[in-house]
């Protein structure tokens, strides 16, 4: 596999997927893997799970463990995409995983809406302010700040594509916990299950883990119990190495 200037390869353990990354661009973070655990199984051969916002395709590619029919990748910025395609033929899994570098706002010129299983989201996590200070590397900057698309877009995108009970799991900051509930609401997926991750045991959660259902009824939201990432000793607790690591006893 070619790798560019300043790319590497690197990998989660917990399901032997390889991806190409590039600190100058963009790599994965704990946000991904977490995201793709909390993300539920689908063991349909004909089903269907499209990742928006889908960056070097990290998400898409761990989820191949868990999504046994086809998984659609989103992605906008060229470079990303192209990292992300040569990651699935790295792991030779072009007869189930597709990037489509393309803008979200014409997913649905690609993908008939009302036929989505699953739709996944780690999303910008920051409004696109006059007031924002942003990263001067633009790869980065459009990673982080809703420059090209905003969250009611994305939210309203993932709406269309999802069939009726069809799931959405987002990753998120918990101060945007309120606006991301509003908004699904308003557009007809109802938040179902809510996990929060916490550096530290002591400490504030910096993550907010949502599942919603498309016209699924309201109420009945299920808070999971917390994940919390490190030890007062800054070692990943047991639950975390497992999701990183896999089972190795």
């Amino acid at each position: 596999m070619e790798l560019y200037k300043n790319e590497r390869i690197d990998r989660l353990y917990s399901n032997e997927v390889q991806i190409i990354q590039s600190a100058e661009v963009f790599s994965f973070s704990l946000d991904a893997v977490l995201l793709a655990y909390f993300t539920g199984i689908l063991r349909k051969k004909n089903g269907l799970l499209v990742d928006l916002c889908a960056g070097n395709g990290a998400v898409g590619l761990f989820l191949t463990k868990k999504i046994s029919g086809q998984i659609i990748e989103i992605e906008i910025q060229e470079r990303l995409a192209d990292m992300a395609q040569r990651s699935i033929v790295l792991n030779n899994l072009e007869s189930r995983v597709k990037m489509l570098n393309i803008d979200l706002n014409k997913a649905t010129n690609y993908i008939k809406k009302d036929s989505v299983d699953i739709v996944t989201c780690n999303p910008p996590y920051f409004s696109d302010l006059p007031t924002s200070k942003k990263n001067d590397n633009e790869y980065l900057a459009i990673a982080r700040h809703e420059i090209s698309v905003n969250l009611e877009r994305i939210i309203e995108v993932t709406s269309d594509l999802l069939k009726m009970n069809g799931k959405a799991y987002f990753v998120h900051r918990p101060e945007r916990a309120a606006e991301i509930f509003e908004l699904m609401r308003n557009h007809r997926l109802a938040p179902k299950k809510v996990q929060l991750v916490h550096p530290k045991k002591e400490k504030e959660a910096n993550m907010i883990l949502i599942e919603a259902i498309k016209d699924g009824r309201p109420n009945g939201v299920r808070f999971l119990p917390a994940i919390v990432v490190y030890e007062k000793e800054n070692e990943y607790t047991p639950l975390l190495k497992e999701i990183l690591y896999g089972n190795k006893e």
